[in-house]
């Protein structure tokens, strides 16, 4: 009877710690979070240090991250049954050797060695999870969590969403400690370490002194149906549609946003302006506002002809190779470059190992197969500004934002096709993790869907416009255009370079000290 009550003791404590993780991915603010660890915690402290107590805290805490997992990334299933199951077992893996390295250390060294593994290795996981190649979908990483809460996370512009990560950690550790001590100290550190980030932010919010350069920009949102017709034989249509939306447009515009893979027709990759419906552009910028540059989603083909060494993700053709991007393409551009490869690939649908067997037995969706990638991020310039073209999924990875910011990108744009998972939270998370890159970044977005969320976000995170699920139509707003860079753009995700180095230092001291007290060198 006494072991049914303390299963059913973990049990509820393990789904009340999934619970409290989910809750920032649902719009209810990431601030549950701070305690969301306190549940594994207190099972990890109930627990002894034999190698059966630790499989039984791995089953709970694997247990509950699997179901955060699977509150907040079932909508991946709508456009690729195998996403979330990927990515559950991918980030359920890291959480948990984070996790599970802290409770071993924390039954056999001391409490500092322990709680400072626990951060570290947690940090450091998730750091390897964005920097993967391959088998990446940071979506969960904790400082994500605070993506509808921006006036508290402004020092993002310093250490990125990996500084989120560390406040939610050490909060965690600092409330359970103060929760058993009971002291006035440790109720005292515990308050500095929740507020203080929060006051800072706040004083940071207020102080922000907005940039006097504006540029006028115009999104569009056309709402065209993913499985329908986006991709069936309707190009006239939703050239026709585009067309109609362009009457809206402000003659006084300097740049108008279309949103990812919005021209239905292929582009040759070398030739990106010498299409029919570049064409078609052209004529609408000379009758709407004929001083402005397009920017547009688009699907471009470059082909290696014999003699040309192919790309590692070329496919092969009838004597030759060719290779499909996602691509930006900007049409009236004042630079030289008017064509940006998609850097940040979609796991599942865009880039996936073994395409060609699990393409006879998953329907992927819009562009399937492995995509070419580049690592450039390319600027364009109109007007004495410059911008940078992100698409979609490069809008969860600060780094990549920094990338376009670092090329002298003034103003961030985000192309999206949000419609492949219906209304659900995906497409309302992926606009807000944008208003973290803002942040990060200092710089201003406009973002244009093909139905999702389009709008516009400012340097500080703030949402001053948007059209919501399967609304049609355009917005327009001057917005700032900044040339200053932030430590994280400068510096990256340093947080999670020095979380590596401090992971491995610690797993250095925990090994000596073992052996120090093997051979009773210590007390």
């Amino acid at each position: 009877m006494i072991e049914g009550n303390f299963m059913k003791q973990k049990l509820l404590y393990t789904l009340l710690s999934a619970l409290l993780l989910t809750v920032g991915w649902y719009g209810g603010g990431g601030f549950t979070m701070l305690v969301a660890l306190l549940p594994l915690l207190e099972i990890s402290r109930g627990y002894g240090s034999s190698a059966r107590d630790w499989w039984r805290m791995a089953g709970w805490a694997a247990l509950a991250f699997v179901l955060w997992n699977v509150a907040t990334i079932w909508w991946v299933w709508i456009a690729a049954p195998i996403g979330p199951i990927v990515a559950t077992i991918f980030s359920t893996f890291w959480n948990l050797v984070a996790f599970m390295l802290y409770h071993y250390v924390s039954k056999r060294a001391r409490k500092a060695v322990a709680y400072t593994l626990l951060v570290s290795s947690w940090i450091f996981t998730e750091y390897c999870y964005i920097s993967a190649e391959v088998l990446s979908f940071p979506w969960l990483t904790l400082g994500n969590g605070f993506s509808g809460d921006v006036w508290a996370v402004q020092w993002y512009e310093f250490t990125g969403n990996l500084g989120g990560s560390l406040w939610v950690l050490l909060s965690n550790i600092a409330i359970f400690e103060a929760w058993h001590n009971r002291s006035r100290w440790s109720v005292v550190r515990a308050g500095v370490v929740v507020l203080l980030p929060i006051m800072l932010s706040l004083a940071m919010y207020w102080s922000y002194k907005p940039s006097e350069k504006l540029v006028k920009v115009s999104v569009l949102q056309p709402n065209v149906d993913c499985y329908e017709e986006k991709f069936s034989d309707n190009a006239v249509w939703q050239m026709q549609n585009i067309g109609d939306l362009f009457s809206s447009v402000p003659r006084d515009a300097r740049v108008v946003v279309l949103p990812e893979t919005a021209l239905p027709e292929r582009l040759n990759d070398d030739k990106p302006l010498q299409s029919g419906n570049i064409l078609t552009l052209q004529e609408l910028v000379e009758e709407q506002c004929a001083d402005a540059m397009v920017v547009a989603g688009a699907s471009t083909i470059k082909f290696y002809p014999k003699g040309v060494a192919p790309s590692e993700t070329a496919r092969r053709g009838d004597g030759y190779y060719y290779d499909f991007y996602n691509s930006a393409v900007a049409v009236n551009s004042d630079s030289d470059s008017n064509l940006h490869h998609k850097m940040r690939l979609v796991i599942g649908v865009e880039s996936m190992p073994f395409t060609n067997i699990l393409n006879k037995f998953v329907d992927l969706g819009g562009i399937t197969g492995q995509l070419g990638r580049n690592d450039k991020a390319t600027v364009f310039e109109k007007g004495g500004a410059t911008f940078g073209p992100a698409i979609c999924y490069e809008g969860i990875y600060g780094d990549c934002f920094a990338r376009f910011v670092r090329e002298g990108a003034e103003v961030m744009l985000v192309m999206s096709n949000d419609g492949w998972w219906g209304n659900t939270p995906g497409h309302r998370r992926l606009f807000d993790f944008c208003r973290l890159r803002a942040v990060e970044t200092r710089r201003a977005i406009a973002r244009s869907a093909n139905t999702g969320v389009s709008g516009f976000i400012t340097p500080r995170g703030d949402v001053t416009a948007r059209l919501d699920w399967e609304q049609r139509g355009v917005l327009s707003e001057e917005v700032e255009a900044r040339n200053d860079k932030t430590i994280y753009v400068l510096y990256g995700d340093w947080l999670g370079r020095l979380a590596t180095l401090v992971t491995a230092l610690t797993l250095l001291y925990y090994s000596a000290y073992r052996i120090r007290r093997r051979n009773h060198l210590v007390d």
